[in-house]
């Protein structure tokens, strides 16, 4: 199977635990048999891998995600980088003009494209498989997954089939209505269009080409920005008569904010925290090293983290959004292809960050214009690499690095470090990719 999963936005409705890098889909809070806990995009991932071992998974995202996804699920995957914000059908028909041109896959072969964050069971994956099938089997057309609707949503489009079948031709489409509407198109058998669709490659490439002029990958990622913007369903969906739904009437939920968000966690709270009999439904989610204690709380989120602590109502909790936006501060906690880094202390002159490198990795060989750095080691054993001359380093081995050193880290074992920054102009914009020359 192949299959993309678009991810995008910046998920600031579940602020203090997402940030302008750090979207909703790699907040871990669904509980494994293990106890640990996996993000949404572990999760797809893996059960998508559990129905089809030799699925090709392509990710349609950001440069800002990047490390993100392969810190949590690996190298294998294919990445798909959108230069800018363009909307769905531009970065579907660049991650289309990806699998043909970067991949190799046939124009021929079948492709899902699904978004990689709602709230899905088994079913969801097999349904998947079956729609993959179905555009091995057409030479044209589009399938796409109506959702059996639980109530009448405002925020979804609505697919209405000619047939209460499994597998059924599609009547027409209607907008995102009122309620009272919403419940209308529920009596005629409507369905929800949750933005899943499945068709040949060469279906997709001829819909991109007909609204864009490029001649491959390379050109279109180069002209990307200049695109319009303009989503997928009203780009194609919406023009195109020959289009099957594939009744689908499993869980599915769109976990957008904290009140839908909370309802899916098994457990009550993760990390660190303790609440006492008087509480009740309570969610909690601490990341930090600290205690955080709930006491006779009732219908309230709590979230803690490095970017802040967010105390609400469960219902008032979806109106966060307006509030964030107006908070300018520095990223204080993200996920690397490497590890990960977390602001501990912020000046106006220096910044002092936790460093973690996973065992067999390391940072990007680099240097700074406007800021000297400092590297203590506090555990682990690794090579610090200063303007090529390698040095063995471990616990409480410090490395200074002044401005235009070229510098990096590479871990032996896990590798927890601090790092102090220093200077006047500290911006994670001041990085100079360099060549190695050790």
């Amino acid at each position: 199977m192949n299959i993309i999963l678009l991810s995008g936005g910046s998920g600031k409705r579940l602020w203090p635990l997402s940030n302008d890098v750090r979207s909703k889909q790699f907040i871990k809070i669904f509980k494994k048999d293990d106890g640990s806990y996996e993000s949404m995009v572990q999760r797809m991932y893996n059960r998508i891998l559990a129905i089809d071992p030799d699925a090709a998974i392509t990710v349609a995202t950001s440069k800002s995600q990047v490390s993100a996804i392969h810190n949590q699920i690996g190298e294998r995957v294919g990445i798909s980088v959108e230069p800018a914000r363009r909307d769905t059908f531009p970065a579907i028909a660049l991650a289309a003009a990806y699998l043909k041109d970067v991949q190799q896959v046939g124009e021929d072969e079948g492709v899902v494209i699904c978004p990689v964050d709602p709230y899905v069971d088994d079913d969801y994956f097999r349904v998947l498989n079956e729609m993959f099938g179905i555009a091995e089997e057409r030479e044209g057309g589009l399938t796409l997954m109506g959702i059996e609707p639980t109530y009448p949503s405002e925020k979804y489009g609505y697919i209405i089939p000619e047939s209460k079948d499994k597998i059924s031709r599609v009547s027409t489409f209607k907008e995102k209505p009122d309620a009272e509407t919403a419940k209308g198109y529920i009596q005629k058998g409507a369905l929800w269009n949750g933005g899943v669709f499945a068709c040949r490659l060469s279906y997709i490439l001829g819909r991109a080409h007909e609204l864009i002029d490029f001649t491959d990958y390379k050109e279109l990622y180069n002209k990307y920005k200049s695109l319009e913007k303009i989503s997928f369903d009203y780009a194609v969906v919406e023009k195109e008569s020959d289009i099957r739904v594939v009744r689908f009437s499993g869980v599915w939920k769109d976990l957008g904010t904290w009140n839908t968000l909370t309802e899916a966690m098994e457990d009550s709270s993760i990390g660190k925290v303790v609440l006492n009999d008087k509480c009740s439904n309570v969610h909690v989610i601490n990341e930090m090293d600290v205690p955080v204690v709930c006491m006779g709380l009732k219908d309230m989120v709590v979230a803690a983290s490095p970017e802040g602590v967010l105390v609400s109502d469960k219902e008032q909790s979806s109106y966060i959004k307006p509030i964030v936006d107006s908070i300018n501060q520095q990223i204080m906690f993200s996920e690397k292809s490497w590890g990960s880094f977390k602001a501990v202390d912020v000046e106006d002159t220096s910044l002092t960050i936790k460093v973690t490198l996973r065992p067999g990795h390391r940072m990007n060989y680099h240097a700074h214009e406007h800021r000297d750095e400092v590297w203590t080691i506090v555990s682990g054993k690794g090579t610090a690499v200063v303007d090529g001359v390698k040095t063995p380093v471990g616990p409480g081995d410090v490395i200074e690095m002044k401005k235009g050193q070229r510098h990096t880290l590479i871990a032996d074992t896990k590798i927890v470090a601090i790092e102090v920054q220093m200077g006047k102009d500290i911006s994670v914009e001041d990085k100079i990719k360099c060549e190695e020359d050790f």
